[in-house]
């Protein structure tokens, strides 16, 4: 897709004004002496597909090595999930992700605690979800959306990438906060689909990041009634919050970069780093701050997985107290 042409682009010039700053010569065997994967747990499209290339070509450039994404889309994204825990710990097999995989232990979508088995490498993106809708629905805002699923409850559907997935989640939290209002949930194996049966109308609801939505709001393709930060963005300040309709209503996204448990410390690190400059390059800012998209600030290793584990103990409180449906 065109946005990702760009991220891609700009990857390439920064890698080319960067200097080589640790040899491959300081890492255990020489990393990477053979190509490494990078794992996404859906179709190409959505935004953890165009974050996760964006980093391998940065990477490619930088180590002299190939790194190659691997689309493995299944069970709702869990299959992705599943291969980097069974991938040997030794750097080769990485996985680029959104908050599914933050979600996966709280739903039980999986049969380990995924704070033991994965050592999150770096944050990318904190990612604001946009609330978007085919343009010829006759909602123009989130109060007219509500109206609309209690005139006809049923009727109405909304779109993901998976159960346990940031948007799955989200749009039961508005579902709940909005009085229980009736919109049925269609799982997908990626967003790249369900964008597409979005502008179809085949679909009436997505809860998408920036990166995959954006470019289709500025076609006309789809509809953006909101997003779900709790102050409006400076980039689009004429766009409202769902917490305008929804007082306290919050969510955001994040894309990262992860390995299994037990990856060498200093290929985690060297990893790291790489990310992080790139991520944070003036040049990578500003494009990604036009998708509605921010850097996420430099943090380490640790730092990350704090944070990490944060997020899955939040979202493991949501789900017990919420009662959503972990089979729907």
């Amino acid at each position: 897709m065109i946005l990702s042409a760009h991220i891609l682009r700009i990857a390439l010039v920064c890698a080319a004004q960067a200097s080589y700053a640790q040899t491959r010569a300081e890492l255990p065997g020489n990393y990477p002496s053979r190509p490494v994967r990078i794992i996404v747990g859906s179709v190409p499209g959505g935004g953890a597909d165009i974050m996760a290339r964006a980093a391998a070509q940065r990477l490619t450039e930088r180590f002299g090595r190939s790194f190659v994404v691997d689309n493995r889309p299944g069970g709702n994204g869990i299959v992705g999930i599943e291969l980097l825990v069974q991938a040997p710990a030794d750097g080769y097999t990485l996985f680029g992700g959104a908050s599914l995989i933050v979600t996966a232990t709280p739903m039980k979508k999986v049969a380990f605690d995924t704070r033991k088995v994965i050592a999150p490498i770096v944050q990318m993106t904190t990612v604001p979800v946009m609330v978007i809708v085919p343009p010829s629905l006759p909602a123009n805002n989130i109060k007219e959306l509500i109206a609309l699923a209690r005139a006809k409850p049923g009727t109405l559907s909304y779109g993901t990438s998976g159960v346990g997935s940031i948007a799955h989640l989200g749009t039961e939290l508005l579902k709940f906060m909005a009085g229980g209002i009736d919109i049925v949930h269609v799982p997908y194996k990626g967003t790249g689909q369900a964008f597409v049966d979005a502008m179809s109308g085949q679909i009436h609801l997505l809860f998408a990041s920036g990166l995959g939505a954006i470019p289709h709001v500025r076609t006309g393709k789809l509809k953006l009634l909101a997003i779900t930060t709790l102050k409006r963005l400076q980039g689009f300040p004429d766009v409202p919050t769902v917490a305008e309709t929804l007082p306290g209503f919050q969510l955001d996204n994040m894309h990262g970069l992860y390995a299994p448990a037990g990856t060498p410390p200093a290929i985690v690190r060297a990893i790291n780093r790489e990310v992080v400059q790139f991520i944070n390059s003036p040049e990578m800012k500003e494009k990604l701050a036009l998708e509605a998209t921010e850097a996420a600030p430099p943090n380490t290793p640790e730092e990350f997985r704090d944070f990490f584990a944060r997020q899955v103990a939040m979202w493991d409180r949501f789900i017990k107290s919420s009662g959503v449906k972990l089979g729907d």
